[in-house]
């Protein structure tokens, strides 16, 4: 008999698109099927892996949340995802279906090609390649692969007068993907999702699926089971790196801000937003305590839009000390974020 291959789900997305929001709940609807999670920081931080372990599935056990933290997974294939990948497959019992959630600076397709290695082909097939698309950051055309089209009725903003390197990541993960989820589209008007819908159509020169959706919530049905083998179906995956030997992100930086516990989420909120606005940070995320609180506050920003939300109960003996990422492009002044963030003189 032939063994049947475990698909894999590849969750790609610019920085604060929502790909963690997607995949937690996804294995939240998992209904009984094993699951497994390797998730790919932009950096030493381990945020992300903390907030997917405490959505207590029992389809989804920690043991089976698996973070890369010692670079971008299109970089880094041999050394760490090829023998991560190994040891979950020879898990007891395996997983039915692995979802890879990648650094929001990653280049999907380095990361497609790894599954033709021999020693994983006949194994695993990449069931699909889901793109999460931020709606309002794109539609202020930040991360747009045109940003004058897509924010033709904004304000002029010198941002996009020149080639902005974030704009490619944008458009190969677009030009990879199975399906594309415009998320966030609760938060911009009905003309700017459809607007951005007909720019993605227009920019993927292929058949794909595209779903437009608010805070991630995809069914599991629509995600899992795509059925797309990617790994063969690479020649119709254009790319704008298809040349280059390795993916370079020496543009970007990362670091960690402890943060002591807060009076209010408006005051962790709003610490975030000058930080943002003083800095031009892209991304910060992570977790706080907050002054007679029992559950742990979860910040997601991007830019100066910021969320928070209670996630779970801190845990008996637990450090109630936050945790914060900061990503930006290089040249971040990390005293000063360091002093917003934390309240310091």
């Amino acid at each position: 008999m032939i063994a049947r291959k475990v698909p894999v789900t590849i969750v790609t997305g610019f920085l604060g698109a929502g790909k963690t929001t997607l995949v937690r709940h996804t294995i939240e609807q998992a209904n009984g099927r094993r699951l497994a999670l390797i998730v790919n920081e932009f950096g030493d931080v381990g945020v992300d892996g903390a907030i997917l372990r405490s959505c207590g599935i029992e389809a989804c056990p920690e043991e089976n949340i698996v973070e890369l933290t010692n670079g971008c997974l299109c970089c880094t294939v041999a050394d760490d995802f090829i023998p991560t990948l190994e040891a979950l497959l020879s898990r007891t019992p395996a997983p039915e279906h692995i979802i890879i959630e990648t650094s929001g600076l990653a280049l999907p397709k380095p990361l497609i090609k790894a599954f033709e290695w021999p020693d994983i082909r006949n194994r695993v097939t990449v069931d699909g390649v889901v793109t999460v698309v931020d709606g309002p950051a794109v539609r202020a055309g930040r991360f747009a692969d045109d940003p004058d089209r897509v924010a033709a009725q904004r304000a002029e903003d010198p941002s996009v007068e020149h080639e902005n390197p974030l704009e490619e990541v944008y458009e190969d993960q677009l030009l990879c993907a199975d399906l594309v989820v415009l998320n966030k589209t609760d938060l911009m008007p009905e003309d700017d999702t459809e607007l951005i819908l007909r720019e993605i159509r227009a920019s993927v020169p292929r058949a794909i699926k595209i779903v437009a959706t608010r805070e991630g919530r995809v069914p599991a049905s629509i995600l899992l089971g795509l059925s797309a083998a990617a790994e063969d179906d690479l020649a119709a995956r254009p790319s704008h790196h298809d040349n280059e030997a390795e993916h370079d992100h020496d543009d970007f930086e990362t670091f960690l801000v402890e943060v002591p516990e807060l009076a209010s989420p408006l005051d962790l909120a709003s610490r975030a937003r000058d930080a943002a606005e003083a800095h031009d940070v892209l991304r910060i995320k992570g977790f706080a305590a907050i002054d007679g609180k029992p559950m742990r506050l979860l910040l997601q920003g991007v830019g100066e839009r910021v969320e928070t939300r209670y996630e779970r109960p801190w845990k008996v003996g637990e450090p109630r000390i936050g945790r914060l990422v900061v990503i930006g492009q290089k040249g971040l002044d990390r005293e000063a974020i360091t002093r917003i963030l934390t309240g310091g003189a």
